[in-house]
């Protein structure tokens, strides 16, 4: 019988969220975490050939992006939490954009490219998945772990057709047009759907004295931790030193793969293949890492997925030329990848609770990024001076089992009074006519 209330409480959530998870599944992928990252390896070659930048000088643009996100996700978490999630969402996905088309207006001044990187982190902050986990997780509860990889699972998505569609632009009208190109999509995809159906619980309320009871309702439900006392409470500085190797040896190797592989002997039509399989393995540990966090404990889960990519990192620095063997160690990497947002949002969520979830997630979310925005960097230098992956490589597997075995201090999830899935859905239909139809 418990189990049958269950399966109907969790189809209620998707019912009612769905359009939701539609709205961060898009807002995510084609916001600021993937779109620079997953483009700049196409992009780079061909400002290095327009203006004669070294390959070195434009990687110089994401740890500008990581210091930027380091100030700005923070302050967005906390606006978030004052103003809600939607205008900060729907407001940033119109100026990151904006901001990305403004990489086709350079004409050779790298102080203005980097300038422009610095820009285009602050705006586009609020496009990062702390604004829109927050909106998921106030409405889920029985599945919130799969909304969450579901959510997320658009950076794997269009990571991995960024690539050939930037790819495509460049070849075909060149790299000016493939900035443009790029930055339409957060305009004419995610940010229509966004205004349409992006909606946190007690949002689209009429008045403004009804959204102060909507979201008292809410508080009142999901009870948890202030910013002050998150950050007095230890188990926030371990996600937050545990994430820094981890970010930096997932996301050092994903910008470096196509020459880690190329310094391992590979041709140039098995790279391509291969360094393909980054985007599907991403989107496959969104799915799979938020099915087993909603039946397993997840820092059980994170140490087992985030310490399996220490082994490809080793056989990557074996100088590995088989296949198979490359194949299953970028799978493992993009694994991690797909999975690490979702974890940092459950666990968020389940030792903090939502009271200031999106400031909590916004400072726990500037460590992230500082790791992920100086390891392909980093890797770089590495190859720069010795000619080889290997040692980055070899540090890499050690940071990540070190990160991973961290999080298994974590202890168990904080009780912050109960089931919320009824509550949550009676003070959405309350405070919102469309979904109580």
């Amino acid at each position: 019988m418990q189990a049958q209330s269950g399966a109907k409480a969790g189809y209620g959530e998707f019912k009612l969220g769905w359009p939701v998870v539609l709205s961060a599944m898009l807002g995510i992928g084609l916001g600021l975490s993937p779109l620079p990252f997953y483009t700049i390896g196409i992009l780079a070659p061909e400002l290095a050939r327009e203006f004669g930048w070294g390959f070195a000088e434009i990687l110089g643009g994401l740890p500008i992006m990581t210091f930027a996100v380091l100030i700005a996700s923070p302050l967005v978490g906390l606006l978030a939490d004052r103003i809600g999630v939607r205008t900060v969402a729907l407001v940033s996905l119109l100026l990151f954009g904006l901001a990305f088309a403004g990489f086709a207006a350079n004409t050779g001044d790298i102080r203005l490219f980097y300038a422009t990187w610095g820009i285009m982190a602050l705006v586009g902050a609020g496009t990062l998945p702390v604004t829109w986990t927050r909106a998921v997780n106030n409405r889920f509860e029985v599945h919130k772990g799969l909304a969450l990889g579901l959510s997320l699972v658009g950076t794997g998505l269009f990571g991995f057709a960024c690539k050939p569609y930037t790819a495509w632009l460049v070849e075909e009208f060149g790299w000016r047009v493939a900035y443009l190109g790029v930055a339409a999509l957060p305009l004419l995809v995610a940010l229509p759907i966004a205004f349409i159906f992006f909606h946190d619980v007690g949002g689209k309320t009429a008045t403004a004295a009804e959204r102060r009871v909507a979201d008292a309702e809410r508080k009142a439900v999901t009870p948890g931790l202030s910013f002050g006392q998150a950050l007095k409470d230890w188990r926030f500085w371990v996600l937050a030193v545990a994430f820094v190797p981890i970010s930096f040896a997932v996301g050092g190797p994903i910008p470096n793969i196509e020459n880690i592989l190329r310094s391992n002997g590979f041709e140039a039509g098995d790279i391509v293949t291969l360094a393909s399989l980054i985007g599907l393995s991403v989107i496959g540990g969104r799915l799979l890492g938020g099915w087993l966090i909603d039946r397993i404990w997840a820092p059980g889960v994170a140490f087992v997925l985030l310490s399996a990519p220490a082994v490809a990192c080793w056989l990557l620095a074996q100088g590995t030329t088989d296949p198979v063997i490359a194949g299953l160690s970028i799978v493992l990497i993009g694994f991690a990848a797909g999975v690490e947002y979702d974890l940092m949002a459950f666990m968020v969520a389940r030792y903090f609770g939502l009271k200031s979830y999106g400031g909590i997630y916004g400072a726990l979310y500037g460590f992230f990024a500082l790791g992920a925005g100086i390891g392909p960097v980093i890797f770089g230098q590495y190859f720069d001076r010795t000619g080889s992956y290997e040692t980055i490589l070899l540090y890499s597997a050690v940071g990540l089992v070190a990160g991973a075995a961290l999080l298994l201090l974590m202890g168990k999830y904080r009780d912050f009074g109960g089931d919320r899935t009824e509550a949550t859905a009676a003070a959405e239909r309350t405070t919102d006519p469309d979904f109580a139809a």
